[in-house]
C-alpha cells in the first residue's frame, strides 16, 4: 500500500532529536523495561532522541489549548471549564502503541509533577465475547462493529465536560471483558486514549473520536514488519501461557510450535492485516503526528501535520 504523507512535514530522527535540549531522561533503563511490551525494542537513547522532543511538542499544544479555553471563556463571559488534555494514540496491532502510551504517561507525570495522568485502552469498549458470539462476529474482534462505540463516545464526552466515569476493563489473558470490574477515571489533567480504533467513527455517525483529542499520534510501519512483530509477540505469549491453564492462549501453547505459528500467520492475514488496510491505516491522516518505525522497531522518521 502506498503511504500518503502529503499533509505532513517529514523530519528525520537526526533532525528531530535536535529539537530538544540535552537533559536527564526522566526515567531509568530499569523503569523503561517495566513499561515495554513483550516484543518492543526501546532504550534510553530512544527516549532522549524521540520522546523528549515529542513531549516539548505536546507542551506547545497544551499551552495553545489552555489559551484558547481562556480566550473563549472571556468572549462567552463564562467561567473557564476544567477538562483534561486528551491524547489519542493509534496504529496496528503489535506496532507498539501500549509501550508508547505507558512511556508518555510516565514522562508526563514527571514533567507535570502536580498533574494526574490517566491512560485508557479502547479494548475495554469491545463487546463481551458472549455478544460477539451471539452476533456471529467473534472472528471480527477488533473490527469497527466489535466495539461499543456509543459507550466510548459517551465516555469521551464525560471527560471533555469534566465529569468522572467508570469504564469496562479488558483482559488479554482471558481474551474478554472482565466481569464486574471497571476502571474509574476521576479528574485527570491528562488522559491518554490508546487503541487501534481511536481515529474511527461509529457507523452512520458523523462524530469522530478524534474530535475529542487535543493531540493525536499514529504509529506507523511497513505491514510486513508488523506481521513479523505480531508473530514474535504471539510466540512470547505462548511461552508465558505454557503453565497457565487460565490463559486463553494455553490451548495454542500446547500445539506444536510450527502449527501454532501457521495459525498465527493465518490470523494476521485474514483478520489483522485486513483490519489494518481497510479501517486503521486509512485514518492515519487524522493524526497530528506520525511516528514511523523501521524493521528493528526503532523510530526512524517523524511526520508532523502541516
Amino acid at each position: 500500500m502506498t503511504k500518503d504523507y502529503t499533509k505532513f512535514d517529514s523530519i528525520s530522527r537526526a533532525s528531530w532529536k535536535e529539537l530538544h535540549q540535552k537533559v536527564k531522561p526522566l526515567l531509568t533503563e530499569e523503569e523503561l523495561k517495566t513499561i515495554t511490551s513483550l516484543n518492543d525494542n526501546i532504550n534510553i537513547r530512544d527516549v532522549m532522541e524521540v520522546y523528549l522532543p515529542l513531549l516539548n511538542l505536546i507542551q506547545i499544544y497544551k499551552i495553545n489549548q489552555e489559551n484558547l479555553s481562556f480566550s473563549k471563556s472571556i468572549f462567552l463571559k463564562k467561567d473557564v471549564s476544567i477538562r483534561p488534555f486528551i491524547i489519542g494514540i493509534s496504529g496496528s496491532v503489535a506496532v507498539g502503541k501500549s509501550t508508547t502510551s505507558r512511556l508518555l504517561q510516565l514522562l508526563l507525570s514527571r514533567t507535570f509533577k502536580s498533574s494526574k495522568v490517566e491512560m485508557v485502552t479502547t479494548d475495554g469498549f469491545l463487546y463481551p465475547n458472549s455478544y460477539l458470539i451471539e452476533h456471529n462476529i467473534l472472528n471480527r474482534k477488533g473490527f469497527p462493529e466489535s466495539y461499543d462505540m456509543e459507550l466510548l463516545l459517551q465516555f469521551l464526552d464525560k471527560m471533555k465536560t469534566g465529569k468522572d466515569a467508570e469504564i469496562p476493563m479488558y483482559s488479554h489473558e482471558i481474551y474478554d471483558i472482565i466481569p464486574d470490574q471497571c476502571q474509574v477515571i476521576e479528574n485527570p489533567d491528562f488522559l491518554i486514549i490508546e487503541g487501534i480504533n481511536v481515529f474511527q467513527n461509529p457507523q452512520n455517525n458523523r462524530i469522530y473520536m478524534s474530535d475529542y483529542f487535543d493531540f493525536s499520534i499514529y504509529i506507523d510501519a511497513d505491514s510486513n514488519d508488523i506481521e513479523e512483530w505480531y508473530i514474535q509477540r504471539f510466540e512470547r505469549i505462548l511461552d508465558l501461557a505454557k503453565n497457565d491453564a487460565s490463559s486463553f492462549y494455553s490451548k495454542y501453547a500446547k500445539m506444536p510450535r510450527d502449527e501454532a505459528i501457521i495459525f498465527a500467520k493465518d490470523v494476521w492475514k485474514t483478520i489483522n492485516l485486513e483490519n489494518l488496510e481497510k479501517f486503521i491505516e486509512p485514518t492515519r491522516t487524522r493524526a497530528d503526528l506520525i511516528l514511523h518505525k523501521a524493521k528493528d522497531h526503532k523510530i526512524d522518521e517523524i511526520f508532523v501535520k502541516r
